[in-house]
């Protein structure tokens, strides 16, 4: 009985190991804290919205659904940063990076920016 219920919280732990290892939020947060880039998002869900990160900034971008000539597809996409005092530092290549990084996997879509950054692009 001692060795079943051992080998069931094994069985738990590593289990429980996998799940917390592939976990894509806590991909997110680490690409976050390093400064990386990373894009997490579901393709097949246009309800549910994207989140990128970008040199330790977090954008999220909500998805809108459109035609084309022969289908739907995601046609536009707006972005904001979700915390505004984390983009010192940021240029205009930045962002265009990130609208690169965007269209790679939406290239039918038009990216809308949200404030404070739209502003900061329209000035020249």
């Amino acid at each position: 009985m001692l060795r079943l219920l051992l080998l069931l919280t094994i069985i738990a732990f590593i289990v429980w190991w996998f799940q917390y290892i592939f976990n894509p939020k806590r991909k997110l947060m680490s690409a976050i804290e390093k400064k990386q880039t990373f894009f997490l998002d579901d393709e097949d869900n246009v309800r549910r919205n994207l989140l990128l990160t970008y040199k330790g900034v977090l954008f999220e971008g909500e998805k809108y659904l459109g035609s084309m000539e022969d289908r739907f597809t995601v046609t536009k996409i707006s972005l904001w940063p979700r915390q505004s005092s984390r983009l010192k530092g940021l240029t205009r290549d930045d962002f265009f990076e990130i609208s690169e990084i965007i269209r790679e996997n939406y290239p039918d879509a038009e990216i809308e920016w949200g404030t404070p950054v739209k502003e900061f692009l329209q000035r020249e």
